[in-house]
């Protein structure tokens, strides 16, 4: 392959599927976190043992393929690739290889930028490798099977990444598609990434990164891998990522695909992939966050960056679709976007979380564009309606929080709140700016928040004048 650009990247992105019972057993995905509890003959490889294939697990790939607008294969087929390695008990991992679920995918950057998908394919996840004292000082290795065998689904990409900004991107959109997919837990479930990397000024020599973690991490490790390229010799291997140390530490000379002896698995027979499956899965495909983003520009004519913000997390997408039904799209992406995330960013909590009591907030939002609240008042009301359900009317009448409308009773409020300032008064007529917002706020007090700060100002600028 000719490349034109000074980095090249692809990804080869290993999602763990939701199901409750692994690829190939009825051991629990979850639960008991004691090592080696979650097993049985099938996943530990023993002989005898035969795999039945998860079909939950089959459904969930074929949902993250035809999203990606795979070409789906009619047949289903696994194979065997062999490696001696200890996280596979039997020696080889079950995975697909001749022909792959799915292949000539595409997904979208932010940017625009179209990336290709060579293959999505499934396999079964190896156990976990622990070191108890770091990758580089660990004496020994210590193995649990718990994982081994749960479901993964294996998204490879084209080399058309040309940057780490470029592939943290990637990963993220991909979340974004697994959550509105709903075959992903971000709490419960792996999501690992293996990053090949080379550049021009070498030749372009491919170097693996393997097992990195989060989209946060993909970029640390491509940033450092890159600068170690441009410094030293690079020869063609497999690396990994040392998260704790920020470090890329030699494995291996890279294998090539015929090392590792692939055959059918004659424990899994080739089967059909049925169109009517296929069309029924297609049908029940959500919107996904692309055309959500893509909609809320043309519809509701609101900023393309605050469409893929909102788009980015099905919660509040869908969140966002119910307001404009009742407010202005600009007060819900106002609300909605900024002071809604603010509150969940200052309690650390997500959208799913907090249990939001959605018709509420819906409330909230039509008092504030009928100007009954101030935004004042509203932001202290959602930061309240975060932690407990209850009816905002009803709230906003027991606490006298309506807006104070009325410009007698402010310019009232406001010379009151001069004659009760006047070291204030007096520190603004000699040019501290600073005063004259502790006078409003002492307006803001008697109001309880009540009062339009901006007509608070005004008053209060006219009386000093």
């Amino acid at each position: 392959m000719n490349f034109t650009s000074d980095i090249v990247i692809g990804l080869e992105i290993h999602v763990q599927l939701n199901t409750k019972t692994k690829l190939f057993c009825s051991c629990p995905t979850q639960g008991s976190e004691e090592p080696n509890t979650r097993t049985c003959e099938v996943c530990l490889g023993m002989p005898g043992s035969k795999p039945v294939l998860n079909k939950a697990a089959l459904e969930y790939a074929l949902k993250l393929a035809l999203a990606l607008e795979c070409e789906i294969s009619s047949n289903l087929t696994f194979s065997r690739k062999s490696y001696f390695y200890p996280d596979l008990a039997k020696n080889y991992q079950i995975s697909q290889y001749e022909i792959p679920l799915g292949i000539k995918g595409k997904l979208h950057l932010k940017s625009g930028k179209t990336i290709g998908i060579t293959r999505v394919h499934m396999e079964e996840d190896p156990a976990a490798l622990v070191h108890p004292n770091g990758m580089v000082d660990s004496k020994f290795v210590l193995i649990d099977y718990n994982r081994s065998g749960n479901p993964l689904c294996e998204v490879v990409t084209e080399p058309e990444l040309t940057s780490p900004d470029e592939a943290r991107d990637f990963m993220k959109q991909l979340i974004a598609v697994l959550n509105y997919l709903k075959i992903f837990d971000q709490d419960n479930c792996i999501i690992k990434a293996d990053a090949n990397i080379s550049i021009k000024e070498k030749d372009y020599t491919r170097v693996e990164i393997k097992n990195i973690t989060g989209f946060k991490e993909i970029e640390r490790a491509l940033n450092y891998e890159l600068e170690r390229q441009k410094r030293e010799d690079v020869v063609q291997e497999t690396r990994a990522w040392d998260a704790e140390t920020g470090v890329t530490r030699s494995l291996r000379k890279k294998e090539t695909e015929e090392e590792y002896g692939y055959i059918i698995d004659p424990d899994l027979t080739t089967t059909k992939i049925e169109d009517s499956l296929i069309n029924k899965i297609k049908q029940d495909l959500p919107e996904l966050a692309r055309d959500k983003a893509l909609k809320f520009v043309e519809k509701h004519k609101i900023r393309e960056e605050d469409a893929l913000v909102l788009s980015q997390e099905k919660e509040l997408a869908e969140l966002f679709e119910k307001a404009v039904e009742h407010v202005s799209p600009t007060l819900a992406v106002s609300w909605i976007r900024h002071e809604l995330n603010r509150v969940l960013n200052y309690n650390k909590k997500s959208l799913e979380e907090v249990k939001l009591d959605e018709v509420q907030l819906i409330n909230l939002l039509k008092l504030i564009e009928k100007k009954t609240i101030t935004e004042n008042v509203a932001q202290k009301i959602l930061e309240k309606l975060i932690e407990e359900s209850f009816d905002v009317e009803d709230y906003v009448k027991e606490n006298k929080l309506n807006a104070v409308s009325d410009s007698g009773e402010l310019k009232t409020l406001c010379e009151e709140a001069i004659k009760e300032s006047s070291k204030a008064v007096e520190d603004y007529k000699s040019g501290n700016e600073k005063a004259f917002h502790a006078i409003v706020g002492v307006v803001m007090r008697k109001t309880r928040g009540a009062a339009n700060p901006a007509e608070v100002q005004k008053i209060i600028k006219e009386l000093l004048e």
